[in-house]
């Protein structure tokens, strides 16, 4: 059987220890230090409430590691589900439901790129998500997904071959513009150049 690595992390030592002692017996998957320098498959990141503080540690985890994230939380509000999954949490489990089975049954599907919500969290995130696009950002003309309709429009053009003047004259943009536009595409949603960008709003449906 093929493990799944993974990295508890919390801010305390007892709540670390209480996860990764439910962890560490189960054969499906195989329990990390940040000792070992090695970069697992997934990090569960434990947390009393979604504050300021846990949403920095998930935005690093993010940015600056190949790891998908667990976020195993105490309290989980309609806000706190929305920001979670904007830092790109793909799995939440509360920690009064924290059993080795559920714990195991989430990370094993980060690791599969599956996300994972209680069923219950999950009407109530569908709802939250809802509402915020039409009270917050239709009227700014931006899609959930975070991107506005000129960022699509362009994205389209690059996803067809064309190039920055190309893109400029068809919308009778400037080509500093058209630079700008996908400059704070690929900035805002930390994509790594044009193709990446293009590739994110393919998968995404936006184009």
């Amino acid at each position: 059987m093929s493990r799944t690595s993974v990295r508890v992390n919390a801010r305390d030592p007892i709540s670390e220890a209480g996860i990764v002692s439910q962890l560490r017996p189960r054969p499906e998957v195989r329990v990390v230090s940040v000792e070992e320098e090695i970069t697992p498959e997934v990090v569960v990141v434990v947390a009393d409430i979604v504050d300021d503080e846990t949403l920095t540690t998930l935005r690093f985890l993010q940015r600056h590691g190949e790891s998908r994230t667990v976020l195993v939380a105490t309290q989980l509000s309609d806000g706190d589900l929305v920001r979670a999954v904007e830092t790109g949490v793909v799995g939440l489990v509360r920690r009064s439901e924290a059993r080795p089975d559920r714990l195991v049954a989430a990370i094993c599907a980060a690791a599969a790129g599956e996300g994972t919500v209680p069923p219950d969290l999950l009407g109530r995130l569908l709802d939250e998500v809802g509402r915020l696009q039409r009270t917050v950002l239709d009227p700014r003309g931006i899609a959930f997904a975070g991107l506005a309709a000129r960022e699509v429009e362009v994205l389209k053009l690059v996803a067809e071959g064309w190039d920055t003047a190309q893109i400029a004259h068809k919308l009778s943009y400037s080509e500093r513009t058209v630079k700008n536009v996908l400059h704070d595409i690929t900035t805002r949603l930390q994509l790594r150049n044009r193709s990446h960008a293009v590739a994110y709003a393919m998968r995404e449906g936006l184009i």
